[in-house]
């Protein structure tokens, strides 16, 4: 099969052809190879390749009946530059890292290779995952690839360029502030924050922390559903992790179970500004709900406290884990970075406890909520992709953030509700930019949440326009 035949093809339908024995691991290695070289140049999504570790992975696999590869069966993952692959140059986007090659892989990578996928190139991101641009001063800006004089957002952005360019089937990502959700919306892609404790990771400094979270990114909601059964289960390395549910996320996709009645609002109850062309793509695509049969009503939980909570929990996890690196290495942290950790060193007790009490009365509003609606709708970011020379969203509506992720709110209230929600493509602006809508579930709703949106999928005729080749600047 041509190698631009494969590289077309989803993630579900390429395990078909594993499982089939009609290709092999390697074809699609030499397949993502050739396109990498054609394509990633120009955006800059996969800094780090080991394709030679691929390919002794899937000399082994072969070794195996096809019964015993696991749910991917021999497929190519990329892994955001955050986790650890043990033998692969795994940087943080940081220069204090820029050499290090860790002798053990993360429990998120294990887990995923357990399942049959292949590791092949590490993604960019921005230092520590923190901001949502995806640049650093080890590998430079990845652009995105609908204009390239655009962000891809982050901080997972280059999974998110990888799988619009056509140089992955499946990535990982990790989110907090939305850096699963962010890329996805502004390249086009699907990206999906679990339930913390869903998929396994780790060791790390706080293996307790319920924050930040890895997760799946596809160019479907299909093959997003495939790469979360492949990264679930149950570790002891994360002492929060879940089981397994019974019943697979790709089983829940294919029933395609329609939501009864749920909330729409362009800003969650006005916590945020929302560019207004975004906000009106967005409304348009909730209203495909109707088409379905749903009820749709104007509708957001109560997320009083959100940026006290966010902020205070965000900056405490930053002094906590990278206090020392101030110390040792301040001359080549970011000046978000130091910002962060600075904030949380001064922190009091006082303003801990009130983030933390204020947090579950957060979660108690937003499940309670969930009482009357199966599903909360609304944009996944709150402007279209912006001009990759800024480093952060300053301004929205006249409303001054106050700090370089607070552009980010739409998606981290979700986040301090401990909420799964998920991106999928909704349509695009006037200058044929992406946008997308969030879709956010009840806790440890992550079944609901993907067949939610395998049925918007469906109903939207953008959203099977991937993979393309990178765009120049549109006038």
């Amino acid at each position: 099969m041509p190698a631009s035949e494969l590289i077309a093809k989803t993630a579900t339908e390429i395990v078909a052809l594993l499982k089939a024995g009609d290709v092999t691991t390697d074809d699609l290695l030499d397949a993502l190879e050739a396109r990498i070289a054609e394509v990633d140049p120009a955006v800059n999504a996969l800094p780090t390749l080991c394709f030679d570790r691929a390919r002794d992975r899937a000399k082994a696999m072969a070794e195996r009946p096809v019964a015993e590869r696991g749910v991917l069966a021999g497929m190519p993952v990329a892994i955001k530059d955050l986790l650890n692959v043990a033998g692969v140059r795994s940087t943080q986007g940081s220069p204090i890292y820029a050499d290090t090659v860790p002798e053990t892989s993360d429990v998120a990578v294990l887990t995923l290779e357990a399942a049959g996928g292949v590791i092949y190139a590490k993604s960019n991101t921005p230092e520590f995952g923190a901001g949502a641009n995806t640049f650093n001063e080890v590998f430079g800006r990845t652009l995105n690839p609908w204009d390239t004089s655009k962000s891809c957002a982050g901080s997972s952005g280059g999974s998110a360029v990888a799988l619009a360019t056509g140089t992955a089937w499946l990535a990982s990502g990790s989110d907090l502030g939305g850096s699963l959700r962010n890329p996805a919306s502004f390249c086009g892609i699907v990206g999906f924050r679990p339930t913390p404790g869903r998929v396994a990771h780790g060791p790390g400094a706080l293996p307790f922390g319920t924050m930040s979270v890895e997760g799946p990114m596809a160019r479907t909601v299909a093959d997003c559903a495939l790469m979360l059964d492949a990264m679930s289960g149950r570790s002891p390395v994360d002492p929060i992790s879940l089981e397994k549910p019974a019943r697979s996320f790709v089983d829940a996709v294919a029933a395609r179970r329609a939501p009864k009645r749920v909330a729409f609002s362009r800003d969650l109850g006005g916590i945020t500004p929302v560019d207004p062309e975004v906000a009106e793509i967005v409304e348009r695509a909730a209203r495909r709900f109707e088409d379905m049969g749903c009820t749709v009503e104007e509708a957001s939980p109560d997320f009083t406290d959100v940026q006290m909570v966010f902020q205070t929990l965000r900056a405490l996890a930053f002094a906590t884990s990278k206090k020392d690196l101030l110390t040792t290495h301040r001359d080549q942290l970011k000046p978000e970075v130091i910002w962060n950790i600075e904030v949380g060193l001064a922190l009091t007790m006082e303003q801990i406890a009130a983030a933390e009490l204020a947090r579950g009365r957060l979660y108690h509003r937003v499940r309670q909520f969930y009482d009357s609606y199966d599903l909360v709708l609304c944009p996944a970011t709150i402007v279209p992709p912006y001009p990759i020379e800024q480093r952060y969203v300053a301004e929205c509506g006249g409303h001054q953030f106050s700090n370089y992720i607070e552009w980010c709110t739409v998606a981290y209230g979700f986040t301090c509700a401990s909420v799964p929600a998920i991106s999928v493509p909704a349509g695009f602006t006037a200058s044929g930019l992406p946008v997308g809508l969030q879709i956010a579930g009840p806790p440890r709703g992550e079944a609901a949440v993907l067949a939610a949106a395998a049925l918007f999928e469906e109903a939207a005729p953008w959203a099977h326009t991937l993979p393309i080749d990178p765009r120049g600047p549109r006038g």
